[in-house]
């Protein structure tokens, strides 16, 4: 199983298809259907008409909630600073196990901002692992738990600080001379926006 794994509420009822309106009810079931966990995202009248009486007893039934649909905001053409969560959703995508104690660090401290709300805590293969919602999106975040020991949260630390400062590909280091003095010519390699506004 993908242990890192973002699921995107759904804009449509997975049973009816009809698509879900602004602050709309709805109601999210998560099965587990190996290799993964799956959502599915069922409008009020769906939910009463077929699955109301027996969701617990479908086959995979891990948890449900109900949550109220918030259309999405139109899309800003903006570069924006990387924040915890963009970090975080980068790091899910490229799905590299170097990166599973940040990712984890990462889950826990938008939780401990309420940016990230843990909706289940399961065992899956023998490891924890923990099942977040980002309220405003609807996005389910499946983090595994990577048993931190002590000894290994201040290098964590610093990773966590790094990809926050620089993001997960931070750019390449101007090459410098034995003494840092004047820049090499012809030199391609590009220079911070700082250094650069000075020179």
């Amino acid at each position: 199983m993908n242990e890192w794994n973002i699921q995107s509420r759904a804009h449509v009822c997975e049973a009816c298809a009809q698509p879900f309106a602004d602050r709309q009810p709805y109601h999210t079931l998560l099965l587990d259907e190996p290799p993964a966990l799956r959502r599915s995202d069922i409008c009020e009248p769906c939910w009463q008409k077929t699955f109301a009486g027996d969701a617990r007893s479908r086959a995979g039934f891990i948890s449900h909630w109900q949550g109220v649909y918030e259309a999405p905001a139109p899309v800003v053409d903006a570069i924006q600073k990387e924040t915890a969560e963009t970090v975080l959703r980068k790091l899910i995508e490229q799905n590299d196990p170097r990166y599973a104690p940040a990712a984890f660090i990462l889950a826990v401290m938008l939780e401990r901002k309420r940016i990230l709300k843990v909706k289940e805590q399961i065992i899956r293969d023998g490891q924890r692992v923990f099942i977040y919602e980002q309220p405003k999106t609807g996005d389910i975040f499946t983090i595994a738990d990577p048993n931190l020991h002590l000894d290994q949260l201040e290098q964590v630390q610093r990773d966590v600080a790094a990809l926050l400062e620089q993001g997960l590909n931070p750019p390449p280091q101007p090459a410098t001379t034995e003494q840092n003095s004047a820049p090499v010519e012809n030199e391609t390699v590009p220079q911070p926006i700082e250094q650069a506004a000075t020179n």
